[in-house]
């Protein structure tokens, strides 16, 4: 049994999109905040998609789409989030910027007990934990992208963590959202990133030396080894902006060679080509990402097409 009602999510990305509608759709009461209106609209209509997605593909019934939006409000106004029993921050893997949800979040939520979770990928629980009044509240609380179709959670206690916390955590993540739950230490990339992180590391490198291409690199993933994605396309499908930022924390933490990001991936990122949500990266896609997982989570669209390596030699061709 859980005591969570009434869900706050900060942030309505995609991942932050996600955590709001699997919480609708498990019943509950959903408030998101976001940085601006004009965000917050951007937000529920990422929602409204997504549901109707999951309508098309048999998975909802028109009534129940319903259902779920009208239990999800998007809003710039955070003060709407005092009365949450939950709250998921869920903004960029940006350590500052996760300080300063925290900061808001010690502030505004009025019930004392509420569990104060984060959805990073790889930043310590810890640093969010010591940084509000009542860091036995503050706990990891990992999810998948896209989050209404992959069933793993991390949850990750801090050094500081309640066990009351851990346990309602759990049986919200378990009981009412149906996910499958992974506890995991408290250290950068806790598990699912700690061993995925350096494999797409190691690809970004192999296509910056031009041991092969971008489409080879794949398809040998794809082909060889039955992956669903290869590792570039799922860098791209990340965002290559997040998997740096993973890819700094490890280092950080470890100052494993393997977890130091390439410089090719940062090139790419200070050029704006993040992959799938800039329609560039590793791969070129359409104006809708190239496709997407589908609701069943049955398999992935791959790039839209052969495209030319960002780097990486072909036969006889120089790198630029």
């Amino acid at each position: 049994m859980t005591d969570v009602e009434r869900v706050g999510v900060v942030g309505c990305g995609l991942m932050g999109s996600g955590v709001a509608e699997v919480c609708a759709r498990a019943g509950r009461d959903v408030v998101v905040v976001e940085a601006s209106r004009t965000a917050a609209a951007a937000g529920l209509e990422r929602i409204t998609r997504s549901l109707g997605r999951a309508t098309a593909s048999g998975r909802l019934t028109a009534a129940e789409r319903d259902a779920a939006l009208g239990r999800i409000a998007v809003t710039a106004d955070p003060a709407r989030l005092a009365d949450r029993d939950l709250v998921v921050e869920a903004v960029a893997e940006d350590e500052r910027a996760k300080l300063e949800v925290f900061a808001l979040l010690d502030r505004v939520v009025e019930r004392r007990d509420a569990v104060l979770a984060t959805n990073t990928s790889s930043i310590p629980v810890i640093r969010l934990a010591a940084s509000v009044s009542r860091p036995e509240q503050v706990i990891g609380l990992h999810f998948f992208n896209p989050v209404p179709v992959l069933p793993l959670v991390e949850v990750v206690p801090s050094l500081l963590t309640g066990g009351e916390t851990v346990r309602r955590t759990h049986a919200f993540a378990s009981g009412v959202l149906g996910k499958e739950v992974v506890r995991a230490q408290d250290r950068a990339g806790f598990v699912v990133n700690a061993l995925l992180v350096p494999y797409l590391l190691a690809a970004v490198r192999m296509a910056e030396c031009g041991t092969a291409s971008v489409e080879d690199i794949d398809r040998g993933m794809t082909l060889g080894c039955a992956h669903p994605l290869g590792p570039l396309a799922l860098a791209d499908l990340i965002g290559l902006d997040t998997v740096q930022a993973i890819a700094r924390s490890l280092y950080a933490e470890y100052r494993e060679p393997s977890y130091a990001p390439p410089p090719l991936l940062a090139r790419m990122v200070d050029a704006g080509r993040l992959g799938r949500k800039t329609g560039r990266g590793f791969h070129t896609y359409d104006a809708h990402g190239g496709g997407a997982m589908r609701e069943d989570g049955s398999g992935v669209a791959t790039a839209a097409g052969p495209t030319r390596p960002v780097s990486g030699r072909r036969d006889g061709e120089q790198p630029t």
